[in-house]
């Protein structure tokens, strides 16, 4: 017997399972509630960021970008970057002897005992945790138990992310300008757009701008001063679609509130 003889009366006996005949002379479909054939009613749309309309979505998206990129000077987000002159208290787990409270140099390094120097500038406390945990245990102590917290922090400071060549938060000068600041960056690497958005805190209101720095820098438009807490984001050329959102509806160098 060949494989299709034995398997068609299986099928067959399913197809006539399905219809079964009742003593009462009905199928057991026509035994279905009334409705249960009937046509569903159509899903409801999702009450999620798809079903914003494009003015909605576009604030979020903003939003969110701007919350993000604050949050690298407020010292109060796990997301703080740490700078020059800020006090840093470091606690080490039964090691009294190295727990010790540390100044950021102006080079942005802390001088801790056994291992040395270290980077801590344009760092979160939890990046030099991790260090620390890393050149401790290497050599002296056993999977120490490490705790980094900002007890004080500079104010008059900038804060430089993206697409340059050293990202991270440089102490702010009297009169200091974008063009300066992106010096201090080294300025861009090869990824860099050439418009770039400043972010800023003004008596609790959050303002944001671009700058195209080309026109800047051939003096066909002004090179803005920098003020204490601004937070400079130069995009890369593959730009995320938050970023895209807020590079297309911030103004061009005018500062204008985002929240």
């Amino acid at each position: 017997m060949s494989v299709h003889t034995r398997v068609l009366p299986v099928i067959t006996a399913a197809l006539i399972g399905g219809c079964t005949v009742s003593p009462f002379g009905e199928t057991a479909s026509d035994k279905l509630p009334a409705n249960a054939l009937a046509p569903q009613p159509a899903a409801q749309p999702r009450k999620d960021v798809a079903s914003l309309s494009e003015p909605a979505r576009d604030h979020d998206a903003i939003q969110k970008v701007a919350l993000t990129v604050a949050s690298a000077s407020d010292p109060a987000s796990k997301s703080y970057k740490v700078g020059p002159r800020d006090v840093l208290e470091v606690t080490v787990f039964q090691a009294p002897e190295l727990s010790k409270t540390f100044q950021v140099s102006e080079r942005g390094t802390i001088n801790f005992p056994l291992v040395g120097e270290i980077d801590a500038g344009g760092r979160t406390a939890r990046e030099i945790e991790l260090d620390l945990h890393k050149k401790l245990g290497a050599k002296y102590l056993q999977n120490p138990q490490i705790s980094v917290f900002v007890k004080d922090h500079f104010s008059q400071r900038i804060t430089i992310e993206g697409a340059v060549k050293k990202p991270g938060v440089f102490p702010i000068a009297g009169g200091g300008t974008l063009l300066q600041a992106l010096a201090e960056a080294q300025g861009f690497d090869d990824t860099a757009s050439h418009v770039v958005l400043l972010f800023r805190q003004d008596n609790g209101r959050r303002l944001a701008a671009k700058y195209d720095v080309s026109s800047i820098r051939d003096g066909s438009a002004e090179d803005p001063q920098l003020e204490a807490g601004d937070v400079i984001v130069v995009p890369n050329s593959e730009l995320k679609e938050g970023m895209s959102v807020v590079l297309k509806l911030v103004p061009l160098a005018t500062l204008a509130p985002y929240l």
